[in-house]
C-alpha cells in the first residue's frame, strides 16, 4: 500500500532561480493541490496567491458548496466563472487557483488559456478521491468518489491538456516539490 505525500507541511527550500513576473494559472481536479501547490509557490517566490474558492465566498458570502445546495449548480458555476476573471484580473506576478469545472465553459477555458503560464496539477482518481474526503464535499462524492473522478477525469482531462503549459502530477511530490517545478518551468523561458 503507498501513501500520498503529506500535502504539507512544506519542506525547506533551496534559493530560487530568477524568474520573470508572470501570472500562473494553477487548474486541475479537486484534491489535486491547487490550494496547497499555490501557497508553496507564493511562499517560494514571494507573489500573492488567489485562490478561486476565496474568491467566491468573498463575493457572494457562500462557499461553492452552500451556493450548490441553495442555488444549485448553475449559481455555483457563475459564482466560480465570476471568481475565475477576478483572479485573472490580479497584476502579474501573481498565481491563480481556478475552480475544477470552469474548464467546461469555452469562455472560461479562452480567459485561462489568455491569462498566463497555465499549470495542470494531475493526480490519479484514488488519490484525488482519499485527498478530497472530508474537504470540500460535492454531493456527487457521496456513492462512489474514486468512480466520480475518474469519469470526471475522462470528459476534464482533455479540456486541461489543451489549454496546459506545463503538467505536473502531484500523485507522489509533496506542494513545495511541485512549486519548485513550476519555478524552473518559468526560469527556462515556460
Amino acid at each position: 500500500m503507498t501513501t500520498d505525500p503529506p500535502m504539507s507541511p512544506m519542506a525547506p527550500m533551496a534559493p530560487t532561480p530568477p524568474v520573470p513576473p508572470t501570472r500562473v494559472v494553477l487548474l486541475g481536479m479537486m484534491g489535486s493541490g491547487k490550494s496547497s501547490v499555490g501557497r508553496a509557490l507564493s511562499a517560494l517566490t514571494g507573489w500573492p496567491f488567489v485562490d478561486n474558492d476565496e474568491l467566491v465566498q468573498a463575493a457572494t458570502g457562500r462557499t461553492a458548496r452552500e451556493l450548490l445546495a441553495e442555488r444549485g449548480e448553475a449559481a455555483m458555476r457563475e459564482a466560480e466563472a465570476a471568481a475565475l476573471r477576478r483572479g485573472l484580473a490580479a497584476d502579474p506576478p501573481a498565481i491563480v487557483a481556478t475552480a475544477a469545472g470552469t474548464v467546461l465553459d469555452p469562455e472560461n477555458r479562452r480567459r485561462i488559456d489568455e491569462g498566463g503560464f497555465v499549470v495542470w496539477l494531475t493526480a490519479a482518481p484514488e488519490v484525488l478521491a482519499r485527498r478530497a474526503a472530508g474537504a470540500a464535499h460535492r454531493p456527487w462524492l457521496d456513492e462512489d468518489p474514486e468512480a466520480w473522478f475518474a469519469a470526471t477525469a475522462a470528459e476534464r482531462n482533455p479540456l486541461y491538456a489543451a489549454i496546459s503549459d506545463l503538467v505536473i502530477d502531484t500523485g507522489a511530490i509533496r506542494p513545495d516539490e511541485a512549486a519548485r517545478r513550476i519555478v524552473e518551468a518559468l526560469s527556462a523561458g515556460g
